[in-house]
C-alpha cells in the first residue's frame, strides 16, 4: 500500500471512529457530555465537511474542571511525587505519541486542513522532542543557596524553592493545534502544576486525544483536564478565581482581553501573540536561499504562523529579481487535500479564514498595491477554504496590508535604498515578535540584528525553533518566553527562606 493510499485508510478508520459519538470534555480523568448538552461540529478545512460533534463546554463545565484540577494540586499523588517520577511520566507520554504518530498526524489534517506529511514532520515530531525535552527539567530545577549580610551580624543560611504556580489555564490556537498545546502543558507538568486546556473550536481533535495519552502514560486524574468549546468558555476559564496562571497563545486583540479578564486575583499571564515580521534582504544577498526561505516564511501553514515573513524589505537593486524567485516558488507548490501525495499547501483552517484573507487582498488592492500572484480561490477548487499563495508589490509603509496581521499567504513587498529609513520602517510596528535578514555581510548582519525590535532574529534562515531556546515578543506580541528555562519560570513561584542559625 503507497504512502497516500495508508494515509486515506487512516483518515477513514477515524472518521467512522468519530462519527459514532460526540467527542466529550476530559474532566478528571474522564470523557464527559458538556452541562448544557450542546454539541458542536469540527470541520475538515479541504471539504467544508462536518468530520463529528464535539461537547461545547461553557462555565459550569470550567468550573467542574477547575475543581478537579485543584484536588488533583493537592493530592500527594502528584503534589509529593519525585521528581525522578514526573520526568518518566512525560517521557513515557512522548513514546505515547511516538507511538500514535502516524494516526496523531491524519487527524490534525483532518481538524486544520495543513498537509498530513507536515502535521507528521511539524506537528507531531515536534510535540513528541517537547515532552522530551521538558522530561529532562523536573531533576534539574530548583532553588539556590544566596551569600546574603543581615545587619545584625546573626548567622543566616538563606536559600530559594521553586514551588509550582499552581492550577493553569492554557489557550492555545488553530494553526498548530498540536505543538502548541505542548509547548504549554509540557513545561506545567514538569513544573508540577495541574492544567485545563482549552484548544481552538477550529481545532479541538488532538487536544483531547493528547489528554487520552496522558491518562494512558500514568498521570493522574485531574492533573491534564481539557475544555472544548468556544470564547465563552476560555472567557471563563480567564475570569475563574480558582486558576492561578492563564498561558494563551492567539491575536494580540483577544490577548488584552485575557489580561483585562485576570485581574479578579491577579492570575498570572504570559502572553504570544500575533507578528508581523519583516524580511529584510540587502543587495549582497544570495538570492536563491533568500527567496526560497522567504517563499517558506510566508507560505508555509498557508501563512497561518505567528512569525510568517509577511513584510518584505528588499534593496531597490534586488527587488525585482527576488520577487520573481519568489513568485516561482509560489507557482511551484502543490495545493490541495492535506491526505493526497505531494500536496504541500492545503487550506485555510475556516470560512472566517477566509473571508479574512479575501478581504486584505482587496483592501490592498484600493490601496494602491499590485499583485504579482495569487490573490484568490484556485480554479477548480470550489470545495473547502483553499486560498492561492500571494504577493502584493508596490505595497506603502502605511497601508493596511503592511501594518496589520493578515494571517494568511499573503506577503506585501516593498523596497529600500536608506539602511537608517529600512530599520524606521521595519521598527515601525505594533508587533515585535521575528524578523529576517538576509546578507553575506557580517557586519551588516549583527548591525541590524541590534536595531531591529524583536524578539527573535534569524540570519540567513527563518522560522527556526528549539526548545533549548526562548521564543516570544516585544512590544504586543507578548509577554512572556517559551520554551527552555524561561518557560519552566512561568509555570512556578520562587520562594526565599531565611534560616537563623546563631
Amino acid at each position: 500500500m503507497s504512502v497516500a493510499s495508508q494515509t486515506h485508510a487512516i483518515a477513514e478508520r477515524l472518521q467512522t471512529g468519530l462519527r459514532t459519538a460526540a467527542r466529550g470534555l476530559i474532566i478528571d480523568g474522564k470523557s464527559v457530555p458538556a452541562r448544557s448538552g450542546e454539541t458542536f461540529a469540527a470541520v475538515n478545512p479541504a471539504t467544508g465537511e462536518e468530520i463529528c460533534q464535539v461537547a461545547k463546554g461553557g462555565e459550569a463545565d470550567v468550573d467542574l474542571a477547575v475543581q478537579a484540577a485543584r484536588r488533583a494540586l493537592a493530592n500527594p499523588s502528584w503534589r509529593d511525587m519525585s521528581a525522578v517520577d514526573r520526568s518518566q511520566l512525560l517521557y513515557r507520554l512522548a513514546e505515547l505519541i511516538e507511538r500514535d504518530a502516524e494516526e496523531l498526524a491524519v487527524l490534525e489534517c483532518l481538524d486544520n486542513g495543513k498537509p498530513a506529511t507536515l502535521t507528521r514532520a511539524v506537528e507531531i515530531e515536534g510535540s513528541i522532542k517537547t515532552f522530551r525535552y521538558f522530561a529532562g527539567w523536573p531533576t534539574k530545577f530548583g532553588g539556590e543557596t544566596l551569600p546574603v549580610s543581615p545587619r545584625s551580624g546573626a548567622k543566616i543560611l538563606n536559600y530559594t524553592t521553586r514551588e509550582p504556580v499552581g492550577v493553569c489555564g492554557l489557550i492555545v490556537p488553530w494553526n498548530y493545534p498540536m505543538s502548541m498545546a505542548a509547548w504549554k502543558v509540557a513545561p506545567a507538568l514538569a513544573a508540577g502544576c495541574t492544567v485545563i486546556l482549552k484548544p481552538a473550536e477550529q481545532t479541538p481533535l488532538t487536544a483531547l486525544r493528547l489528554a487520552e495519552l496522558a491518562l494512558e502514560a500514568g498521570i493522574p486524574a485531574g492533573v491534564f483536564n481539557v475544555i472544548t468549546g468556544f470564547g465563552e468558555a476560555g472567557a471563563a476559564l480567564v475570569a475563574h478565581p480558582g486558576v492561578d496562571k492563564i498561558a494563551f497563545t492567539g491575536s494580540t486583540e483577544v490577548g488584552k482581553a485575557i489580561v483585562h479578564g485576570s485581574t479578579g486575583n491577579l492570575k498570572k499571564v504570559s502572553l504570544e501573540l500575533g507578528g508581523k515580521s519583516p524580511q529584510i534582504v540587502l543587495p549582497d544577498a544570495d538570492l536563491d536561499a533568500a527567496a526560497a526561505s522567504i517563499a517558506a516564511g510566508i507560505f508555509f501553514n498557508q501563512g497561518q504562523t505567528c512569525t510568517a515573513g509577511s513584510r518584505l524589505y528588499a534593496h531597490a537593486s534586488i527587488h525585482d529579481a527576488l520577487l520573481a524567485r519568489i513568485a516561482d516558488h509560489a507557482a511551484r507548490l502543490t495545493i490541495g487535500n492535506g491526505l493526497d501525495a505531494g500536496v504541500d499547501f492545503g487550506p485555510l483552517v475556516s470560512q472566517e479564514q477566509w473571508d479574512r484573507v479575501s478581504s486584505y487582498v482587496e483592501i490592498g488592492r484600493a490601496e494602491g498595491a499590485e499583485i504579482v500572484t495569487g490573490g484568490g480561490r484556485p480554479a477548480g477548487m470550489d470545495k473547502g477554504f483553499f486560498f492561492q499563495p500571494t504577493i502584493m508589490a508596490n505595497a506603502g509603509r502605511d497601508m493596511r496590508i503592511v501594518r496589520e496581521e493578515i494571517f494568511g499567504p499573503v506577503l506585501s513587498a516593498l523596497s529600500w535604498t536608506d539602511t537608517d529609513d529600512l530599520v524606521a520602517q521595519a521598527n515601525d510596528s505594533d508587533f515585535g515578535l521575528s524578523a529576517g535578514i538576509w546578507t553575506n555581510d557580517l557586519k551588516q548582519a549583527h548591525r541590524l540584528a541590534a536595531a531591529v525590535k524583536a524578539g527573535t532574529v534569524w540570519v540567513n534562515c527563518f522560522n527556526l525553533v528549539d526548545n533549548a531556546t526562548p521564543f516570544g515578543g516585544f512590544k504586543q506580541s507578548g509577554w512572556g518566553r517559551e520554551h527552555g528555562r524561561q518557560a519552566m519560570e512561568l509555570y512556578s513561584e520562587i520562594k526565599s527562606v531565611w534560616v537563623n542559625l546563631s
